[in-house]
């Protein structure tokens, strides 16, 4: 493998990676077409003017390159951030939408600098510390929420309602006073989405699906002569019109706005964080090179593009995943796809503006329907149910905390949840171990003790022999203390062709989201040609499921001459070979 691997020239940003532009134009082409659409739609869903969905698009596009810790990511506004968004600008402007755009964009830019900073201080990879399950419902309701708030443009009617349960409660009202025209313009749109998002169908297409939609939504509504209010609206002039400058006298004087702000700004860098890492790390599996992205650069050009972004009347800025698979497919291979996308979307704004106002509301809400159902479909459900029992509590837990109250309440309390769980199994371990009932003060100090396990670096041991580096593990492995196990892998020598990871009996569980890492730095590792990675102590751990990345807890059932070998080799520091336990990553991987 490793021979294969430097065979094969891996494309550069910056200078080096401007040999490539013929690819990275062609994709930054066939992006544009599908970012067109999609920034128009995340704006109108944000309750922000069309024309900020595009200003993000170009200004991410033409400072990415230039910063961007990634390689094949598209960035530009997310529909993820949407439900956000428009709930931020809402209560920002006392209900008025309109008096809370400029303000958001103050916020904004407070998100930006706060990014920057955290950049620098390389806390990336604090965002390891959210639950996989957490994440996944977040963005799950994110789903549901985009859903639910485009029905209105969907049926061409108004919800008075803000929260999901009452717009759900409007909805029979809502029902019998939708425009018929601009409901059947974007059923047909929401249909065509699915269908055209059919392997077959889509592999036969020239154009992405987005853009067939749009163009077919604007011929409908044209032979059907739509109402002009229900087309995207766009300044006549772009530069003296189309530009909002962010609020900050406002922001500052209105004392009642403070809690709004801290929340606000508290939300979006949280999402806009998770989302992004989240998504480099996906694009980073499926990058035909096998580059591995800088998430605290990354973090570091999404800052900045927030900055920018707000001081232009833009949206907050990430990666996006669409766009990104996107640019992959269409046989991008830098950075530079997102500048030669940026360039594109402003000729379409300049050259095709009259174009862009017969777009329908309704055609825009179908692919935004589409996009939010792809964050919470069944399949999700089901990953989650076979990941676990617990992971899908926890996913659930958090979507409904969620959609009862709002994205930040709903992550809190996915955490506590998860951390409850955590100490739950940790602490059974050392009641199982003590081996004998606990009085009730002893339970509270057995828990406590937990606790802070919980927190603390699960690796107890490290060191070089000849070419293999070894990783020892005596603590529990868990989301909390993840950022630290990424850390240490993280600084795993370069020199090191084989690294052996070896669980001691005081691991007493490893949830889904570290044993996910785990497996993801073995397959990085291995793919990148390095060498190979051995996981070694797992037979004495039972797994909640079938799945390769399941919760695995102590299993103490184990014969004591195993009891006694394990003792003993706690207190050896760098054996010259490790038990043979037969937990290659292979037997891990095979398990499903």
């Amino acid at each position: 493998m490793s021979s294969i691997a430097s065979q094969i020239e891996k494309p550069q940003n910056g200078v080096a990676g401007l040999k490539y532009w013929k690819s990275d134009l062609m994709a930054g082409l066939m992006v544009s077409l599908t970012s067109l659409p999609l920034s128009l739609g995340i704006a109108v869903a944000s309750g922000a003017p069309a024309i900020a969905g595009l200003t993000s698009a170009i200004i991410a596009g033409m400072i990415f390159p230039f910063l961007g810790g990634a390689y094949l990511t598209i960035s530009g506004p997310a529909a993820g951030l949407a439900p956000a968004l428009l709930a931020a600008m809402v209560a920002l402007g006392h209900g008025d939408r309109v008096a809370g755009y400029p303000l958001l964009l103050a916020v904004i830019c407070m998100v930006g600098i706060i990014q920057v900073g955290l950049s620098l201080a390389g806390a990336a990879r604090l965002s390891a510390m959210l639950p996989v399950a957490v994440v996944e419902g977040m963005l799950a309701s994110i789903g549901l929420l985009i859903v639910v708030k485009e029905l209105g443009h969907f049926l061409g009617t108004e919800f008075h309602s803000k929260g999901f349960f009452p717009i759900l409660e409007e909805f029979p009202v809502a029902v019998r006073s939708l425009d018929p025209t601009v409901f059947g313009i974007g059923m047909i749109c929401l249909v065509l989405m699915f269908v055209l998002h059919i392997n077959g169908i889509r592999k036969l297409l020239p154009v992405p699906p987005p853009l067939v939609v749009v163009v077919i939504g604007m011929i409908l509504g044209q032979v059907l002569k739509i109402d002009s209010e229900r087309l995207i609206q766009m300044p006549d002039n772009i530069l003296k019109h189309g530009i909002t400058l962010p609020d900050f006298r406002g922001l500052i004087n209105d004392q009642s706005l403070i809690w709004a702000a801290v929340s606000s700004v508290l939300i979006l860098v949280l999402i806009d964080g998770v989302e992004s890492l989240a998504t480099i790390k996906a694009i980073d599996k499926i990058d035909p090179y096998k580059r591995r992205s800088d998430p605290d650069r990354t973090l570091l050009a999404m800052g900045v593009s927030n900055l920018a972004s707000s001081l232009a009347g833009g949206l907050t800025i990430i990666p996006g995943g669409v766009k990104s698979k996107l640019c992959i497919n269409s046989g991008g291979k830098t950075l530079w796809a997102n500048l030669y996308n940026a360039v594109f979307l402003v000729i379409f704004l300049f050259v095709a503006k009259d174009a862009i106002k017969l777009i329908p509301y309704s055609a825009l809400a179908a692919i935004l329907i589409y996009t939010g159902y792809k964050m919470f479909e069944f399949r999700i459900w089901k990953h989650m149910a076979q990941v676990g029992v617990e992971q899908l509590f926890v996913f659930a837990f958090t979507i409904a905390v969620t959609l009862k109250e709002d994205l930040l309440i709903g992550i809190i309390a996915g955490m506590v949840l998860k951390f409850l769980i955590n100490l739950f199994y940790v602490s059974r371990d050392s009641w199982s171990r003590a081996g004998r009932s606990l009085g009730f003060g002893e339970t509270i100090k057995y828990a406590l003790g937990n606790a802070t396990q919980l927190f603390r670096n699960p690796v107890v041991d490290r060191g070089m022999e000849q070419d293999t580096y070894h990783l020892q593990f005596d603590r529990p492995l868990v989301c909390f203390n993840s950022a630290a196990l990424l850390g240490e892998l993280d600084r795993v020598p370069s020199e090191a062709k084989n690294v052996i990871l070896f669980f001691r009996g005081g691991v007493a569980m490893i949830d889904h989201t570290t044993c996910d890492m785990l497996l993801h730095f073995a397959e990085e590792f291995e793919q990148s040609g390095r060498g190979h990675v051995e996981i070694q102590g797992l037979d004495r751990m039972k797994t909640r499921s079938k799945s390769p990345a399941a919760l695995r807890v102590a299993n103490r059932k184990l014969a004591p001459t195993k009891l006694v070998a394990e003792g003993e080799l706690a207190a050896v520091e760098f054996p010259s070979t490790f038990p043979p336990t037969g937990d290659t990553l292979a037997d891990v991987q095979s398990v499903d």
